[in-house]
């Protein structure tokens, strides 16, 4: 398992921006304190910096 990043859902996401919604659901979280494993890529880590107030990072 080289270059993965596991992130969880760790704040609701009632009462965010519609575009901070999209990327939570871009990065495969759906529900409160659903994880998902992806690569590290650059575009995924500015998906997560995007939206760093709402996950957390494992």
């Amino acid at each position: 398992m080289s270059n993965q990043i596991t992130v969880k859902l760790v704040r609701s996401l009632i009462g965010t921006q519609k575009s901070h919604r999209d990327t939570v659901r871009g990065l495969g979280l759906r529900k409160l304190n659903s994880v998902s494993t992806l690569e590290d890529t650059p575009a995924v880590r500015g998906m997560i910096r995007k939206v760093q107030y709402l996950v957390q990072v494992l």
